[in-house]
């Protein structure tokens, strides 16, 4: 039984209509202001980060970045895990590619997040 204390399957759906909308303020909200984020994605996108990102606003300015690349992100929901304080998303991106979105949280805020990209997808994992 997972603690968040919110319904993660209403938050998980709301996010993916957030990204599909390309609101990243709509997604933001969610997020405390000192959160650490890493990503591969953001080590191509934000030079010298190693794929870490720390904070709100810097948060915002990658995924600004991430989104100019992609003008019209497409998130399909494919699974959501909660845990104690955690919850992972996994999704579908608009090239058919594998993700999960790992979020931790604290007080009803991401403190932390993780973008992950699959290593085998899920129907070759038999």
């Amino acid at each position: 039984m997972a603690h968040l204390g919110f319904d993660a399957l209403a938050y998980t759906r709301s996010w993916a209509a957030a990204w599909n909308a390309g609101d990243i303020e709509a997604v933001l909200v969610h997020f405390d202001d000192d959160v650490v984020f890493t990503s591969p994605l953001a080590a191509k996108v934000v030079a010298d980060s190693g794929g870490i990102i720390r904070g709100k606003d810097a948060l915002r300015r990658y995924w600004s970045a991430a989104v100019d690349r992609t003008p019209r992100p497409e998130f399909h929901l494919l699974s959501v895990c909660a845990g104690i304080d955690s919850l992972v998303i996994g999704f579908r991106n608009e090239r058919g590619e594998e993700r999960a979105e790992v979020l931790r949280f604290r007080d009803g805020l991401v403190i932390e997040g993780h973008g992950t990209y699959a290593v085998i997808a899920a129907a070759d994992a038999r």
